[in-house]
C-alpha cells in the first residue's frame, strides 16, 4: 500500500494587513479567510475600554469558542456569573453556552477568539430591550447606507444598538 503524503498549506498573515470590519468591537480583523482556514473561525480584537467581543449576550449553536487575551482584562458574563480573563488567560465556551466578554477596564483589550467548527449552526443573541423591558432576542442588520451595524428586538422591531 502506498503511503499518502500530506502537503499542508501554511498561510502567514500580517493582522495589521487585514482588513477590519465593522463590529461590536473597535477593532475586528476577521483572519479566517485570511490564513486559510476551512474548520475554524479566527478573529483579531481591540476592545476599546466599554467595547464587547459581541453585540449582545450570545450562542452558540454548534460553535465551541477560546478567547486568548494578550493585553488588558475582559469581563465574560456568564450563566454562573461575571469571569474576569486577565493578559495571559483563555477561557473556552461550549456549544449552546451563553457569554458575552466586554472591557471593562480602562485599557485597551487585545485577544484573539477561535471558534469551531467554523459555521456554529444558529447564534441567539440577546440585549435589553426598553420597549420590552426585558432582554429579548435580537438580529443584527446594517443600516441603509452600510456604515454601521444596528441590532433590533424580534418582538417589538426596536433598535436597541448601533455600531460603528
Amino acid at each position: 500500500m502506498a503511503l499518502v503524503h500530506y502537503r499542508p498549506t501554511m498561510h502567514k498573515v500580517t493582522i495589521e494587513d487585514v482588513e477590519r470590519r465593522i463590529d461590536s468591537a473597535t477593532v475586528n480583523r476577521p483572519l479566517t479567510a485570511a490564513l486559510g482556514a476551512s474548520n475554524l473561525a479566527i478573529n483579531y480584537y481591540e476592545l476599546a475600554p466599554g467595547d464587547s467581543f459581541a453585540y449582545g449576550y450570545h450562542a452558540h449553536e454548534a460553535q465551541e469558542e477560546v478567547f486568548v487575551i494578550s493585553s488588558g482584562t475582559v469581563t465574560f458574563e456568564t450563566e454562573e456569573g461575571p469571569v474576569d480573563v486577565e493578559s495571559g488567560d483563555a477561557i473556552r465556551f461550549a456549544p449552546g453556552e451563553y457569554q458575552q466578554g466586554t472591557n471593562t477596564g480602562t485599557e485597551r483589550v487585545e485577544a484573539v477568539a477561535l471558534g469551531a467548527p467554523q459555521d456554529g449552526g444558529d447564534f441567539d443573541l440577546l440585549r435589553d430591550c426598553e420597549v420590552c423591558g426585558d432582554r429579548t432576542s435580537q438580529a443584527i442588520e446594517w443600516t441603509d447606507d452600510r456604515d454601521a451595524k444596528v441590532t433590533r428586538c424580534l418582538d417589538c422591531g426596536e433598535r436597541t444598538g448601533r455600531f460603528e
